[in-house]
């Protein structure tokens, strides 16, 4: 039996994979590059070709949305954004952001020579804050967290699991998002989050980690 929440790790960035009654809903897809492995976790889990019945971008970034163009022509799947970050993922163009860590800063410098509009999609579904997605199969509901993007959202589900996308990470020790638009929103998101009921997070970057340690984490803005 598959378990209810699979983690695909996609080298450097995570996609997660819900049971949603008798199908699946995909949250995040990775960057291009790595389609090959997506497709054959996908196909190996039986959530391809018919039974995926959403994917979910937790913010309109390539590294989580690369694959997005290619489920939609090859499978017709349907993928799901927050308004924020439409022209994120339906052009390529981001607005730019600030740093906290040397990382990011690097990250920063490597994302304004690397334009890529090759995925570029447009979204089926829009999701809003609150919203619940029992209408595809999954006791689960969206929570609007801009900061890092405008348009970053977390899943929490009726089982306590907290997907969290880049708001979060966890890649030596939890802490929030390297790069940010909006160090106000950002910070206003990390409150929100410590105000939920949850067992486990699941971030975009890095290995998931007990609820209990993102109420300890400090804002690096």
């Amino acid at each position: 039996m598959e378990p209810p929440l699979l983690r695909i790790d996609m080298g450097f960035v995570n996609a997660y994979l819900l049971q949603a009654e008798d199908g699946f809903i995909l949250i995040d897809t990775g960057i291009g590059e790595v389609w090959t492995k997506l497709e054959s976790e996908l196909l190996l889990r039986d959530a391809l070709p018919e039974r995926l019945k959403l994917v979910i971008l937790t913010h309109g970034d390539m590294d989580h949305a690369g694959n997005c163009k290619k489920l939609q022509q090859k499978y017709g799947v349907s993928i799901a954004v927050h308004q924020g970050d439409l022209e994120m993922v339906s052009t390529g163009r981001s607005k730019p952001r600030s740093a906290n860590t040397f990382a990011g800063k690097l990250m920063t410098w490597m994302a304004a020579r690397m334009k890529d509009t090759t995925g570029c999609f447009e979204p089926n579904f829009y999701l809003e804050d609150g919203q619940s997605l029992q209408e595809f199969g999954l006791d689960a509901s969206v929570i609007h967290t801009p900061g890092h993007t405008p348009g970053s959202i977390a899943i929490l589900t009726a089982a306590g699991d907290l997907i969290v996308g880049d708001t979060l990470s966890n890649r030596r020790t939890p802490k929030t998002a390297d790069l940010f638009e909006n160090e106000q929103e950002l910070n206003a998101s990390l409150t929100k989050l410590r105000g939920l009921q949850a067992n486990r997070v699941y971030p975009g970057h890095g290995k998931p980690f007990p609820f209990e340690e993102l109420l300890a984490i400090t804002s690096d803005l």
